[in-house]
């Protein structure tokens, strides 16, 4: 199946897979501006992770040096014509800036700067690791745009909101270790090891109930700016948008995973 899909996302997306974690990689040149192709082609390859068996984690990374993603392409956006159709269908900007299906969890491996709308791939994503060399920066208002694919709407719930929108007025890039101290990337590395780091996170993850982390991930978005007193009330019977949480919970495996801790061995999921 990925070598079939490699073939259709080929110059813009490839597969790889190891183990349980998928590796979802842009190699579009020269630097992976996002174009409507290249959104479709995200938006199919993270699909393909949720409806897949096999995966359980995936990981965002590029495969160009330069950058992971120099953000919109506006040869594109500016010419009268260009590629054919629309972008992605549920996907939004990028393909999973507002893919809200995907519920398996997403790495971000930011090996190169990650301007505009790639630093908005990456904070749609659920956890970040980035090379030391490697900067974050959202300088929309310098080119008569919004970082509207998450920047104004996501970074200022992440960091510090002065911070944040500090950031988007003056178009200043933040160093890997800058947003490793305002909280923003999980582990900085060196380029070289980066992947690495990406990988062992990924594949620690990956011995996690797939069950709980799918309710952990709906849980999160869906109280998101809920007050406190609101969110202690959800449970899984709160509704439609906590079908993943019910299924937790009637699930064999969360006591499967109670039986293993007590029997002191490790823990075998089904997924059901």
């Amino acid at each position: 199946m990925i070598d079939t899909l490699n073939a259709e996302l080929a110059g813009f997306v490839e597969l790889h897979g190891e183990g349980r974690v998928l590796e979802i990689r842009m190699v579009k040149p020269k630097v992976n501006a996002i174009c409507r192709r290249l959104s479709r082609a995200l938006e199919k390859a993270a699909m393909f992770l949720q409806d897949s068996d096999d995966y359980q984690v995936g990981i965002l990374s590029s495969g160009e040096d330069r950058a992971f993603s120099a953000g919109m392409d506006f040869s594109e956006s500016v010419a009268s014509v260009g590629d054919e159709g629309v972008g992605a269908v549920k996907g939004g900007f990028g393909g999973i800036t507002k893919l809200w299906d995907l519920k398996k969890p997403l790495i971000a491996a930011i090996n190169a700067p990650a301007i505009g709308g790639g630093m908005e791939l990456a904070l749609a994503c659920d956890l970040i690791v980035m090379g030391e060399h490697a900067y974050f920066q959202l300088p929309e208002l310098q080119r008569g745009l919004l970082p509207d694919g998450g920047g104004l709407q996501r970074l200022p719930r992440r960091i510090p909101y002065n911070v944040a929108t500090a950031m988007i007025w003056t178009g200043h890039r933040m160093t890997a270790a800058e947003a490793m101290s305002w909280g923003l990337v999980h582990r900085t590395a060196p380029a070289e090891e980066l992947r690495t780091l990406a990988f062992s996170i990924a594949h620690k993850m990956a011995l996690d109930a797939p069950l709980a982390q799918q309710a952990f991930k709906e849980v999160l978005r869906n109280i998101d700016g809920m007050p406190d007193r609101d969110a202690m009330g959800i449970r899984g019977d709160s509704g439609p948008e906590y079908q993943a949480f019910a299924r937790m919970l009637a699930s064999d495996d969360m006591l499967e995973g109670q039986r293993a801790f007590l029997e002191r061995r490790p823990p075998k999921w089904t997924g059901a």
